[in-house]
């Protein structure tokens, strides 16, 4: 092994681990993406489908397979950061990091399901602090990670000129 990979894993840390985290963390943030979506789909079939929309709003097919790619950036960047620090090394980001997830999650049942668009705006935002919070917090401890929630930032930040769009709108 090289010297940067040895130096990157904690002491005594098996690669079965390592892998295990990774998978632990890409299935958790898959599930929250799927339970969003399982969610979303009554609002997304109901009221927003009807609902008046800014005119950059792709069609609803854009939405699960750029979601699922970054749920997976995600994953990626979280272990990364805990590869290079650990839980107690890396406490702050990671916790920022949960926060934008429950966030993340919170938004679809406001908007969707309480069909509320300017608290889903509410939410949204602070979930765009946090995130950019949580990939400032993520380069203290690996470059790669932060970088890996740039895609996330964006989208996110795309997402909330969508809600303001319906809430204006509507």
């Amino acid at each position: 092994m090289s010297a940067s990979v040895t130096g990157d894993r904690a002491a005594g840390r098996s690669r079965g681990v390592e892998v295990l985290v990774l998978a632990v963390l890409v299935a958790v943030n898959l599930a929250v993406g799927a339970l969003d979506g399982l969610a979303a789909q009554d609002g997304v079939d109901g009221w927003y489908a009807d609902a008046d929309k800014v005119a950059w709003t792709p069609p609803d097919g854009v939405f699960a397979p750029v979601w699922t790619v970054l749920y997976v950036l995600m994953a990626v960047a979280a272990w990364l950061v805990w590869r290079r620090s650990g839980w107690s090394g890396a406490r702050g980001a990671l916790t920022l990091y949960v926060v934008q997830l429950a966030l993340n999650a919170a938004w679809t049942p406001v908007f969707f399901n309480g069909r509320l668009p300017w608290v889903a705006l509410a939410v949204i935002v602070v979930l765009l602090g946090v995130l950019v919070a949580t990939a400032v917090a993520f380069a203290r401890h690996s470059r790669a990670a932060a970088w890996l929630l740039v895609p996330y930032v964006a989208w996110v930040a795309y997402a909330t000129t969508l809600n303001l769009g319906v809430a204006v709108l509507n």
